[in-house]
């Protein structure tokens, strides 16, 4: 598997998503908010890094989002060593070059569960330090081109992420909205872009307040009240927004019952749309093949909603 070059938009004559919607909105906080002292970071170096087996593509410009991840695997390990932070950086970057064959790790930072901060893809320190550009990763389907990722290792669907991690968490998005006048709405999870779990419901649920931490940090705060953000969806779901998405896909010509209830046929029509408008699935999983296939998430809703809808007040609905 290639290594994708992310700079092209959704495919799918898509004309509204809720990346773009958010995208228009960019608040920088560069010109209020003080310099955020940079945490700890260990670099490539430290932990022994392979070097990577094809270019580090740097984007000659800064990254609009910062989006938070869990790594899944290894889970939620109790070795808070440095020395295991290194290990599980190696080991993800082996997963990345051996088994999805990307020239190095996927995302830029790695926060492990001890608080320790590493490098991930090569040269994403120094050219952090810049402020002024970013080293492009392969962590965010279609959207790495304006994307710079921090992958939290465990897996936090119905578990809590660590003390030591969600510190080294808050202090890491900080120092990078503070390089780059990142303003705290735009932290964003993996969901939000792609139709997955990562970065898992519970520390998910946490993002509203990571932004209003990082705010304090920055001495800034969030612009817009509405952040409202499309559902996930996955299959065993039932209720009323399945039946919902059930409807658009039946007025998109797929056969699948409208009985609220997320079955293997709406399962395989979700995965039809998403193969048929190329959506890319960087998978959440760090160091191991998650199987998200038929998720519906941010980049299938726009797809299969009616011609004319109002995304704003159909997201609205749908978080009710």
């Amino acid at each position: 598997m290639a290594d994708f070059d992310r700079r092209t938009a959704l495919k799918g004559g898509l004309t509204v998503s809720a990346v773009g919607l958010l995208g228009t909105q960019m608040v920088s906080a560069a010109t209020a908010a003080p310099a955020v002292q940079e945490p700890q970071i260990h670099g490539t170096a430290a932990w022994s890094a392979r070097p990577p087996n094809g270019s580090i593509v740097v984007e000659n410009h800064k990254p609009t989002y910062i989006v938070v991840h869990h790594t899944v695997d290894p889970g939620n390990v109790t070795d808070y060593t440095l020395e295991h932070a290194f290990w599980a950086s190696r080991a993800i970057q082996n997963f990345h070059m051996d088994t999805r064959g990307w020239v190095d790790s996927g995302q830029q930072f790695t926060n492990s569960r001890g608080g320790h901060i590493t490098e991930g893809r090569h040269r994403s320190l120094d050219v952090l330090r810049g402020g002024t550009r970013h080293v492009q990763g392969a962590n965010v389907g279609n959207n790495n081109s304006t994307c710079i990722g921090i992958e939290n290792e465990g897996l936090y669907s119905t578990e809590d992420v660590t003390p030591a991690l969600w510190d080294s968490l808050v202090k890491m998005v900080a120092y990078i909205a503070s390089q780059y006048g990142i303003a705290p709405e735009f932290i964003k999870g993996h969901r939000d872009f792609n139709s997955t779990e990562c970065p898992g419901t519970v520390l998910y649920n946490r993002l509203p307040e990571l932004r209003t931490a990082v705010g304090t940090l920055l001495g800034s705060a969030s612009s817009r009240a509405d952040l409202t953000e499309w559902p996930l969806l996955k299959p065993g779901d039932t209720g009323p927004r399945v039946r919902m998405a059930q409807e658009f896909l039946r007025e998109r010509g797929f056969a699948v019952p409208v009985d609220g209830v997320f079955g293997p046929s709406t399962k395989d029509a979700v995965a039809a749309v998403a193969a048929r408008n190329g959506l890319m699935r960087d998978a959440c999983g760090a160091t191991a093949a998650t199987d998200e296939t038929g998720f519906l998430g941010s980049d299938v809703w726009p797809l299969i909603v009616r011609p004319g809808t109002d995304l704003h007040a159909l997201k609205a609905q749908l978080v009710l």
